[in-house]
């Protein structure tokens, strides 16, 4: 496909038919999963209720559920969910391994423990922990990027050194929880589950932002990325330059899985789970970094919702049904790897 540039002239670029059927009906079925959320529930809105009521008509009663209680919980899943198969796919393009998502290379575990320290020690507001779990987050990735900066980054050694100072920070978290009040433990506990309930328009707009800038960079670097998978000396020749496409790619990917940790505690296996899906939809190798996001926007938003509604009596926070329905797909992963060779 061919486009006029800025200053007249053409730049032309590759669009994959399949990919882009994909991307739409992803975008579809998020949609319909958004307008199931935002009708269900204890208090029922028709459908046709609701667009009015997003339309600025409705009744007062219609309006709190939507916009104060429903519409905030959606597009957090939305964003969050986006922003964690963005993050996910980038450094499992990074790392050149499904098993390279930032929920096992230890980025989660460290925004975990900046957020327990809020929580624990210094006893801070939400918007507080949300910080700390930022910078815990940021902290450790640069922390396992140092530590694996040998001639280069390579994808093994990152995820190894990342999984053992997962290690070490789960114990410091350990440490802390069974030193903490049993209140102060209840709370933490609760943000380390991994939840929704407490979504706000403040933590919308956050996230928000943070994806309209760090999702277009990470979608820019993905030819980059995708030379890349193939060697350092190929990359070279092709004209990518490695350290700086990984620099770039760690910034976007640590920022979009650190604000989206820092919103709804550490969900688990999305950010794992999505760019896998996406690539086998897609069919197209390289890190799919918009797929990846559009199918961690469906996965969180669809699971948001069954833990709302699919259990009689009790909500389940997000967290628990993601890491049951990850936690099969990581062994389904590891049984598939394991019997190609790769294990």
């Amino acid at each position: 496909m061919r486009v006029r540039g800025p200053r007249g002239g053409e730049v032309s670029f590759l669009l994959d038919g399949r990919a882009l059927l994909v991307c739409g009906v992803l975008v579809a079925l998020t949609l319909a999963t958004a307008a199931v959320s935002l009708s269900t529930g204890e208090f029922r809105i028709p459908l046709p209720e609701v667009v009015r009521t997003l339309t600025g008509g409705g009744t007062s009663a219609d309006h709190f559920v939507i916009d104060t209680l429903r519409l905030p919980r959606l597009l957090t899943a939305v964003l969050v969910g986006a922003a964690l198969g963005a993050g996910g796919a980038v450094f499992q393009s990074l790392s050149r391994n499904p098993l390279g998502s930032p929920d096992v290379v230890g980025f989660d575990t460290g925004a975990a423990t900046g957020a327990l320290l809020v929580i624990l020690v210094a006893h801070g507001s939400r918007a507080e922990i949300a910080a700390g779990a930022a910078v815990g987050g940021v902290g450790t990735a640069l922390a396992v990027y140092l530590l694996a900066m040998r001639r280069g980054v390579q994808g093994a050694r990152l995820v190894l050194i990342g999984i053992a100072i997962a290690a070490m920070l789960g114990s410091v978290n350990s440490y802390l929880l069974s030193r903490a009040d049993v209140s102060d433990a209840q709370t933490a506990y609760l943000w380390l589950i991994g939840s929704l309930n407490s979504s706000d328009w403040p933590g919308v707009t956050a996230i928000g932002v943070t994806l309209a800038v760090l999702l277009p960079a990470a979608v820019r670097l993905g030819r980059g990325l995708n030379a890349l998978e193939m060697g350092d000396d190929l990359a070279c020749a092709l004209g990518v330059r490695p350290e700086r496409v990984r620099f770039a790619a760690v910034v976007a990917g640590v920022g979009l899985t650190a604000v989206a940790t820092s919103c709804a505690g550490p969900i688990a296996f999305i950010a794992l789970s999505a760019p896998q899906i996406a690539r086998r939809l897609t069919g197209v190798p390289g890190p799919n970094v918009l797929p990846a996001a559009l199918t961690g926007a469906l996965l969180l938003s669809a699971c948001d919702w069954i833990a709302q509604q699919g259990f009689t009596g009790t909500q389940l926070p997000v967290g628990v049904l993601t890491s049951v329905v990850g936690g099969g797909y990581l062994a389904w992963l590891l049984a598939r790897e394991w019997r190609g060779g790769r294990g």
